[in-house]
């Protein structure tokens, strides 16, 4: 049974502009240590800021629909060995909430341009 559903979309350019006007705070506001290993190491690291950028506020939203309202580094995206992202959450609350009957699910996708991700809260059963 679908709990919450969450969806955004952001232009990659947009996330440029933040970096490069904020630097480090904005990076360091936003994302996980272990997010910025990995995103910074990649040749288009802005589209995989994005894509993290984008998941967390789907996230959020799927999340807001039970009233879970987690913050930025709540939230961590990795990645699978086959490239398949996954919902690392950083929270007690969160985690209790979620127990073993519901889980978070994302799928994220992008253009050149643009980055989107949806995300599906459910329970298990």
């Amino acid at each position: 049974m679908v709990l919450g559903l969450g969806i955004d979309i952001i232009e990659i350019d947009r996330i440029k502009q933040s970096v490069d006007n904020y630097g480090d705070r904005f990076l360091e506001k936003i994302f996980t240590i272990s997010e910025l290993e990995y995103c910074l190491s990649k040749k288009n690291k802005y589209q995989h800021l994005a894509a993290r950028f984008a998941a967390k506020e789907a996230i959020t939203k799927a999340l807001s629909s039970v009233n879970v309202s987690p913050g930025w580094k709540d939230i961590e995206i990795s990645n699978l060995s086959n490239g398949r992202p996954v919902v690392n959450l950083r929270s007690i609350e969160i985690k209790e909430y979620l127990g073993n009957d519901k889980k978070l699910l994302i799928s994220m996708s992008h253009s050149d341009h643009y980055v989107t991700c949806v995300a599906i809260l459910s329970t298990t059963a």
